[in-house]
């Protein structure tokens, strides 16, 4: 893998929504809110998240822009397949103003995506999970069989019936790519096989009826491997934590988290979380309670609740470290963003807990310019609860 290669990760929400100033669907929030940035095999990566896109035009621009990159692409499709009302059966991706009557003129042409992409010269993947309706679906069925939806591209991804009602959480599919993209592999390499998260998540999400798979091409170094440990350095290595876990955490940092995820991803909650928390505690004595270090095994413990289904405290914590960037880098600083988008899916998530979390997550979204539309999100769960009535 070149390490000097940049790269791009394209995010298309292809929903229609004319409810303006919400949030865009759940299944784009989280892999935005998941550090897109950080799935590229690359040094330098560009993140470009196309929300509630209106007019085609404005979308093939951004693919070919992105097809510029020389690194690798990363393209992920989530929302709604439609074909026009009238007028032939071509697979458009629906956009904000896009209705089946209107999305002949509304929608991206699925052909446009696939030509855009097919420019780019470097590895390309596209990760695909979309909805479709009764009136889609033969459609689609026939591109992929004979091979138009894919047009020789790298794809994996699944396309499903649409749902009755609008999920008020990330499609399942897309949640177990993004947590066997997180966990990454401990002997993979430095590259992961998109093939091999495509068949662990079809494996995990447990979907719908009758989904169409999609596994198409091979592509080259895509994603990276969050679990491949750098070569060890020439420098002597730290003395281990003071309060090692069962079984005891190793002596180098960029060991630890490896045996961290290792544990998470076996079912082995309470050891991760008792290995990440000694860990903790040591770079918190080396570098004190407001490094980047620090916050570092924050997000590491953060990402631990979020695998052990604990929603609340998850977003407790990336509430914690989107703070601890915050003070550090500033309103503007994207990784501060990132983390606290990662709280408010989390939050999203947390049931009853989420009116107790609500005022502190809407003070960290007041920080942040141009955050509007998410802090109005939070407002309109607190505008849901009950205020208590004053004695």
């Amino acid at each position: 893998m070149d390490h000097l290669t940049h790269g791009c990760v394209l995010l298309l929400d292809g929903t229609p929504d004319r409810r303006r100033g919400l949030l865009p669907n759940p299944t784009a929030h989280a892999i935005a809110g998941a550090g897109p940035r950080g799935f590229l095999a690359a040094g330098t990566a560009d993140v470009v998240q196309l929300p509630a896109m209106a007019g085609p035009q404005s979308v093939l621009a951004y693919l070919r822009d992105a097809a510029t990159v020389p690194g690798p692409l990363l393209v992920w499709v989530t929302g709604h397949l439609m074909v026009p009302a009238r007028k032939g059966g071509e697979v458009h991706l629906a956009l904000r103003d896009s209705t089946p009557a209107t999305v002949r003129y509304t929608g991206l042409p699925w052909e446009w995506l696939t030509r855009a992409l097919g420019e780019h010269t470097g590895p390309t993947l596209l990760l695909i999970d979309a909805e479709a309706d009764a009136r889609t679906w033969p459609h689609v069925t026939a591109a992929v069989q004979d091979g138009r939806f894919t047009a020789g591209l790298a794809v994996c991804g699944v396309v499903t019936p649409s749902p009755d009602r609008a999920p008020g959480e990330a499609a399942p599919y897309t949640r177990a790519f993004l947590t066997a993209l997180g966990l990454g592999h401990p002997t993979a390499g430095p590259v992961l096989d998109p093939a091999l998260l495509h068949q662990h998540a079809l494996g995990q999400a447990g979907l719908p009826d009758g989904p169409l798979v999609l596994q198409h091409g091979t592509t080259g170094p895509v994603l990276a491997n969050p679990a491949h440990a750098a070569p060890a350095p020439a420098a002597p290595a730290p003395a281990a934590p003071e309060e090692p876990a069962q079984p005891s955490a190793p002596a180098r940092e960029e060991d630890a988290l490896p045996r961290i995820l290792a544990a998470a991803n076996a079912g082995r909650h309470n050891e991760a979380a008792a290995m990440a928390a000694a860990w903790e505690q040591q770079v918190l004595r080396r570098h004190g309670p407001r490094s980047a270090e620090a916050g570092l095994w924050i997000e590491v413990r953060a990402d631990l609740a979020r695998l052990a289904g604990d929603h609340p405290r998850a977003a407790e914590l990336w509430m914690s470290a989107a703070a601890n960037r915050l003070a550090r880098g500033g309103p503007t600083d994207s990784e501060a963003v990132a983390a606290l988008k990662r709280a408010h899916y989390c939050w999203q998530q947390s049931g009853e807990r989420a009116s107790l979390l609500a005022p502190a997550l809407l003070a960290l979204w007041e920080q942040v310019p141009g955050s509007l539309d998410a802090a109005a999100d939070v407002r309109a769960r607190l505008g849901e609860v009950p205020r208590p009535v004053s004695r």
